[in-house]
């Protein structure tokens, strides 16, 4: 079997992890995050395409190029989490496995980040372990599509 391809994508202010030790998303910057991410792909065999942007359209666009060229993504729409139902859609139409991840428990913060309506589109959620998160599923998803 080939190594599998991991698209991973961060949304919305995503870029600012790191910058506040003090607020919900620890000390790690979104490079430390993507280095983990590439790291614990390597050592299951696979890769890892680390990619962030605050821009709702590119991350559909990232989405839909994940039809041929790759085999699951994660993806932390940051605020576009809650409100977004083109990544929805987009999610939807790939019909790739997919993690969503949310780096602080959502539903110990304010009532608007209960509703997840990507939740619908993807495999499975990580909530709340920081940004451990992510390489938490990027493990999860290679040995889901190794196990076919």
């Amino acid at each position: 079997m080939s190594a599998p391809r991991i698209l991973v994508l961060s949304g919305a202010n995503t870029n600012l992890y790191g910058l506040d030790p003090a607020g919900p998303y620890g000390t790690l910057t979104l490079d430390d995050i993507g280095d983990a991410c590439r790291a614990r792909a390597e050592s299951l065999g696979g890769t890892v395409d680390f990619r962030q942007s605050n821009h709702e359209g590119v991350l559909v666009d990232w989405i839909q190029e994940a039809r041929t060229q790759a085999d699951g993504i994660v993806i932390n729409a940051g605020s576009l989490s809650y409100t977004s139902i083109a990544i929805l859609d987009a999610l939807s139409a790939v019909n790739k496995p997919a993690i969503q991840v949310h780096v602080s428990n959502v539903f110990t913060r304010e009532s608007f980040r209960h509703h997840a309506p990507l939740a619908a589109a993807v495999t499975g959620c990580i909530i709340g372990l920081g940004p451990e998160g992510y390489p938490a599923a990027v493990e999860a998803l290679i040995r889901r599509i190794r196990a076919g």
